[in-house]
């Protein structure tokens, strides 16, 4: 096997470019065309296949060496949305699939894998470890990201020679986890513990976790960030995971020819879907029915929102949910106010942060999906000049920043983050990810 470069085609990205610089700015324009580049010559390492062996992709996150199941689909997106005018995109993305075919089917709940069976990452953590695993903190979301990314890929462009054998496996393998983690004090043998930690880096209950009611929803041991749940049926990952298992479905009984996948991934994916709406909605004093982000089964709940997605602000983008449905935009509003502990106001303007960082620290990821999931362009623009005013002597996206210092940031290079903020500058120019409810129908431009 050997490694090549990943690349789009240039004159694509020029002319992408040349209309950014036009819709937008120059100064945009370059952070976006050298953010495009970069995902793909830095963070992207593609092995080449052998006569029976296709090639597949180990995608790093940014600056840590390992490869998350989550980020590396969210880092494609803005490829995604460029296959009708680069084919050859597609081929970068198939290749990451048939990779994350494979990391599932080696331990559906591990969260992020080595480039091999290195002993890299957290190897001291008391759970079911091997040398390919960096860590395994399970996360829903994990297992949805993959089959979404798979779905999109094949929506876009009609190809299926990414839906093998082994994504067969792992939709079946998601499948059986999601149904065995409904009843997880029951059925899991899931156990996750760290020492020498903070809190929200390891379980309680011995690695079980704090106690949950049988409701129908999925358990989840850790968020979208990579922190443990307060409650363990996060209630964004459980509306993914009902997205995704319906893109499953429809692969199944489509190009997979796999009619029992199908019914049970359609099964699985009524429930969640059932349940979430009977649990994971609350009344809130002064927003009305809005989405809870966890709850428990036993009466509790969290309302809060996190930067990472799926959030309650992404809905539209990995949940199926519609952006004008009443709940959501409840919802919404109450993300985007002083309602949520995890917004934030300063003097470089405001937007969603996470327990992950510190407080008053807000997200570029977050900065992007509200706009994504805004209808209005000059709220677009607006996000993306905060977006480029903050991050642009760096050059690229952080992590997070200080609202009121952006000086004061985490990560200096978080290749999500890049991914997240050409995805918006692309749905401006009119670009779109395919698979995502729009609020705006747009119009996707044709190349000179």
């Amino acid at each position: 096997m050997g490694r090549i470069a990943a690349t789009m085609d240039g004159d694509v990205l020029d002319e992408v470019t040349a209309q950014v610089t036009e819709a937008l700015d120059a100064e945009t324009a370059t952070m976006f065309a050298e953010a495009m580049r970069r995902t793909l010559s830095d963070a992207v390492v593609l092995e080449s296949g052998d006569t029976t062996e296709p090639p597949t992709a180990f995608v790093l996150t940014g600056d840590i060496p390992a490869m998350w199941l989550r980020d590396s689909a969210a880092q494609m997106r803005p490829y995604l949305a460029l296959l009708g005018v680069d084919p050859g995109l597609g081929d970068v993305v198939a290749a990451l699939v048939r990779r994350q075919s494979r990391q599932i089917l080696r331990d559906p709940y591990a969260n992020a894998f080595n480039d091999g069976p290195t002993g890299a990452g957290h190897q001291a953590d008391a759970t079911a470890m091997t040398p390919w695993t960096w860590e395994r903190k399970y996360e829903v979301d994990s297992l949805a990201f993959p089959l979404q990314l798979a779905h999109q890929l094949w929506s876009a462009t009609g190809r299926t020679d990414h839906l093998d054998e082994a994504f067969r496996a792992a939709g079946r393998a998601v499948v059986e986890t999601l149904t065995t983690e409904q009843r997880h004090d029951e059925l899991s043998t899931y156990r996750f513990e760290r020492t020498d930690c903070p809190p929200s880096d390891t379980l309680t209950r011995g690695g079980q976790g704090s106690p949950v009611g049988v409701t129908g929803m999925t358990w989840s041991a850790f968020r979208p960030s990579d922190d443990a749940c307060a409650y363990h049926y996060n209630v964004p990952g459980n509306l993914f995971a009902v997205a995704s298992l319906r893109d499953l479905a429809e692969l199944a009984s489509g190009p997979l020819a796999d009619p029992t996948l199908a019914r049970d991934a359609e099964q699985l994916a009524d429930e969640l879907d059932a349940a979430t709406r009977r649990h994971g909605v609350v009344e809130h004093a002064a927003h009305g029915r809005i989405w809870a982000y966890e709850v428990d089964g036993l009466g509790n709940h969290l309302l809060m929102d996190d930067s990472n997605m799926p959030s309650l602000l992404s809905l539209p983008l990995t949940g199926a949910v519609d952006p004008e449905d009443e709940v959501y935009r409840a919802t919404r509003a109450f993300v985007l106010s002083d309602a949520n502990p995890t917004f934030a106001r300063g003097t470089t303007g405001e937007g969603v942060g996470s327990p992950h960082t510190p407080p008053r620290w807000v997200w570029p990821i977050a900065a992007a999906v509200e706009g994504l999931t805004s209808g209005d362009d000059g709220e677009k623009r607006r996000i993306l000049t905060m977006l480029r005013e903050v991050n642009g002597a760096r050059g690229r996206m952080c992590e997070s920043y200080d609202v009121d210092d952006p000086a004061r940031f985490t990560r200096e290079w978080f290749s999500w983050a890049d991914s997240m903020f050409c995805e918006l500058v692309l749905d401006v120019v009119g670009y779109a990810v395919p698979g995502r409810v729009r609020s705006d129908a747009g119009k996707v431009p044709h190349l000179a």
